[in-house]
């Protein structure tokens, strides 16, 4: 694998949007959707309320191109990081925000990250932050569901991700 390749796990609810967002980043090499952090190494999207995983977009990315601290407030700008177990109109623990690694060396990266943002927003900060553990690939019907069903659910804004980050999520770490 190429050594610039890095790898991180995003739970943000329904998992088409998370995905069909992040395949359109520059920089964002392959995703799959998939199911994290669970009790169990198996689940099927029938069985995730039981086993507890959340619903999970695996990013490759170049850092060369885009950097970790691009993909969180990426991340960040397409989700609410302060509801619990909800985004859009999906509820339950399976939907729930998470950022899930398997690289401990990112895990700095990260809290400083959720830190400088917590300063900014009144309300806490609900996001997962843990080592990945579980991560079962979702049945193939849930791979790229987005481009097979243009129509498809989405509670993102997919054309937002065309679009460079505007300055107001720049100046949320300039004041660290």
């Amino acid at each position: 694998m190429d050594k610039n390749l890095k790898e991180i796990y995003f739970a943000g609810g329904c998992f088409w949007g998370v995905e069909g967002y992040f395949k359109k980043v520059n920089g964002v090499v392959e995703t799959n959707t998939g199911y994290a952090n669970g009790n169990s190494d198996k689940t099927t999207y029938k069985e995730v309320k039981e086993t507890d995983h959340a619903e999970t977009v695996q990013i490759f990315y170049d850092d060369n191109v885009v950097s970790l601290q691009e993909l969180l407030m990426r991340f960040f700008s397409v989700i609410d990081p302060t509801s619990l177990n909800k985004q859009g109109e999906d509820v339950g623990r399976q939907y729930r925000t998470g950022i899930y690694y398997k690289d401990p060396s990112l895990k700095p990266e990260i809290e400083a990250f959720i830190k400088a943002m917590q300063k900014k927003i009144k309300e806490q900060i609900l996001v997962e932050v843990s080592p990945l553990k579980h991560f079962v690939l979702a049945e193939e019907y849930h791979q790229d569901y987005l481009d097979k069903n243009p129509n498809g659910y989405c509670h993102i804004n997919l054309s937002s991700a065309d679009k460079p980050l505007d300055s107001n999520w720049k100046d949320i770490f300039s004041s660290k």
